[in-house]
């Protein structure tokens, strides 16, 4: 057989390599000063603090400017409200009562509290005891609230309620939380929510305050209890769906982080000004 040809092999010199130039020194000296300006606490003060403002207004921009973030709290707060407050129990923890007084963040601070204070007919919130004598101690304007169950007797609920809770002059008039129907009727529910008010009333002469979400107020308890004061949550809105002659405390997030407590809070706002709170405190 014939040799077989091969085709003569193509060789490639290799690419020689650019010299990199060193960096110049004047270089190194700009960058070197750029770090000094940036870390500085002059830039730190004036330039990335206006830097922060500019980006909340730009985070902010196009919003209802009537719902305004409040970096402190971390929520953002409906706007035209003059008297700021909260509610806790036990899922708080212990509480720094004057760390919560003297928080405040440009026109906000924490004016009131309601503290959590019996479940049913048997349970005492474990921190009710200290809530109720710190919060007071610190300036705060305090109401206790009882979480009511539908399917215990509202009398003895009542009853259970003002053995554990002493009310005082300067105090905020009794709450009583309903949320659920616990498996009984809305008719039954309403009977033994009804009982607890008019016992609370009779013994205190002064009338509850009735607190609960807006669709189950709406479902529920609308054009059944119109003459008690009502405290609706109704979250992250910068309005309440609901006339404003009809409600006096919106609990409006869950999410706010106060100073001197360690777990996210409720935040609450007052329909009405100094004046309008001082008539409803009891005397």
């Amino acid at each position: 057989m014939p040799p077989i040809k091969r085709k003569p092999a193509i060789r490639k010199t290799p690419a020689r390599k650019k010299k990199t130039k060193p960096f110049p020194t004047q270089w190194k000296v700009a960058i070197a000063g750029l770090l000094l300006i940036l870390l500085s606490p002059f830039y730190y003060g004036y330039v990335v603090k206006g830097f922060v403002a500019t980006w909340r207004w730009v985070k902010d921009w196009g919003q209802d400017p009537n719902y305004r973030t409040y970096e402190s709290f971390n929520i953002k707060i409906p706007k035209n409200y003059t008297i700021h407050g909260i509610d806790v129990s036990y899922y708080q923890g212990k509480i720094n009562w004057q760390k919560v007084k003297s928080m405040k963040d440009d026109d906000v601070n924490i004016r009131f509290a309601f503290i959590k204070a019996t479940e049913g007919v048997l349970q005492v919130d474990p921190y009710f005891q200290r809530n109720w004598r710190e919060a007071p101690k610190a300036g705060i304007i305090c109401g206790a609230y009882h979480f009511f169950r539908p399917k215990r007797n509202g009398k003895t609920q009542a009853k259970f309620f003002l053995q554990v809770v002493n009310l005082e002059k300067g105090d905020l008039p009794p709450v009583v939380d309903i949320e659920t129907l616990d498996g009984v009727s809305a008719l039954k529910m309403r009977a033994e929510l009804s009982d607890f008010l008019n016992y609370v009333e009779l013994k205190t002469k002064i009338r509850p305050i009735i607190y609960t979400g807006l669709k189950f107020y709406e479902d529920y308890l609308e054009e059944n209890f119109d003459e008690y004061p009502l405290w609706v949550a109704h979250y992250y809105q910068p309005k309440l769906r609901l006339d404003k002659s009809r409600w006096t405390f919106w609990q409006h997030s869950d999410k706010a982080k106060i100073n001197g407590i360690g777990h996210v809070v409720d935040f609450n706002a007052f329909n009405g000004d100094s004046t309008d709170l001082a008539e409803i405190i009891l005397k």
